[in-house]
């Protein structure tokens, strides 16, 4: 049973919605949602469709690139994508700092020819790449601890890292094979990126977030694919898609003419009776066997052992034929 207000209850709510302190406890109870704002002067390029394709991709790729560290390194690692996000490229520059190394890749579509694209960007954090090249030179792997602030490569871990970083692109276009054959090659290694004008910083890129787990540090690996790459790999796909199936049909005829060519043994049954061995075995030559079955009835033309067309006994050119009548139903030819 609801509870009954006293008349000293009611006349305080009254009094506090006049006054507007009722309004005031609503709104604190039931704060404003927030909306996610639309950029309306950069929209979105890529469907969610598109995104979460690129991330199955790049699942894959994980999956092969584990593999490879392991044998590499000698040790366990954990790999995972962490996010697949568009954005623009300015959001990517602003995160690199001096002592960053910045890797350069192109993309060969298969028969077609190299143009002058954007690259594919590879960022790996610098604690998680010391660790890896301290293992490959057959270290226990440095902590994150004891690297300090604004570290910069020298030119024999520029060496050991431009190594590392083919390895893992000699198998990034494996992860696409589902989908088209691309191939993934490295150009080369930028020690300063923020000084050099890479990609337009109001163009649309694609930020892949990797993570990497060791036993004793973690880091991420970023891959930037531009937007324009990704739409041309994106028609190519379609483009593909459209010709697989135009290719179908052709095979299908081309299979046809092929057959058309073979050669089949069809076996006319002109009727069936029972013969006893006695009889079989005084049998001589002229002699004539009765088959029970009327020249006006239908006989079955028998192909790879099951009934395919039904027709009648006759002669054509003072030879015996059988003309075709009708062509057998699938349940009949299961009957046989």
């Amino acid at each position: 049973m609801a509870e009954v207000l006293s008349q000293s209850q009611i006349d305080a709510l009254l009094s506090a919605a006049r006054s507007g302190e009722m309004d005031a406890a609503q709104q604190e109870q039931s704060p404003e949602k927030k909306y996610r704002k639309y950029d309306f002067y950069s929209p979105r390029k890529f469907t969610k469709d598109r995104l979460k394709m690129i991330s199955g991709i790049f699942e894959n790729y994980t999956r092969l690139i584990n593999s490879r560290i392991n044998g590499l390194l000698h040790t366990s690692c954990e790999i995972a994508v962490e996010s697949v996000e568009e954005q623009r490229y300015y959001e990517f520059a602003n995160a690199l700092s001096d002592g960053d190394v910045l890797t350069l890749a192109d993309v060969e579509l298969d028969g077609q020819e190299k143009g002058e694209e954007p690259p594919v960007l590879i960022h790996f954090s610098t604690a998680l790449v010391l660790n890896m090249m301290d293992r490959m030179m057959g270290g226990e792997g440095e902590e994150e601890n004891s690297l300090p602030s604004g570290y910069t490569f020298t030119t024999v871990e520029l060496k050991l890292y431009e190594n590392l970083v083919k390895d893992f692109l000699s198998v990034m276009g494996s992860s696409w094979e589902n989908y088209i054959d691309l191939q993934f090659c490295y150009r080369r290694v930028e020690s300063n990126p923020t000084l050099v004008q890479l990609i337009g910083l109001d163009e649309t890129v694609v930020i892949i977030g990797i993570n990497l787990r060791f036993p004793n540090t973690s880091g991420r690996m970023s891959i930037c694919l531009p937007g324009t790459t990704l739409t041309g790999i994106f028609s190519r796909i379609a483009a593909l898609n459209q010709v697989g199936r135009g290719t179908g049909e052709s095979n299908s005829e081309e299979i046809l003419d092929i057959l058309r060519d073979s050669e089949l043994e069809i076996t006319a049954e002109l009727g069936r009776t029972n013969v006893s061995l006695r009889d079989i075995y005084s049998l001589y030559p002229g002699d004539v066997i009765d088959l029970g079955h009327s020249t006006r009835d239908p006989i079955h033309l028998y192909i790879g052992g099951k009934p395919w067309f039904s027709g009648k006994l006759g002669t054509q050119d003072g030879s015996m034929a059988v003309k075709i009548v009708e062509t057998c139903n699938l349940q009949k030819r299961e009957e046989k």
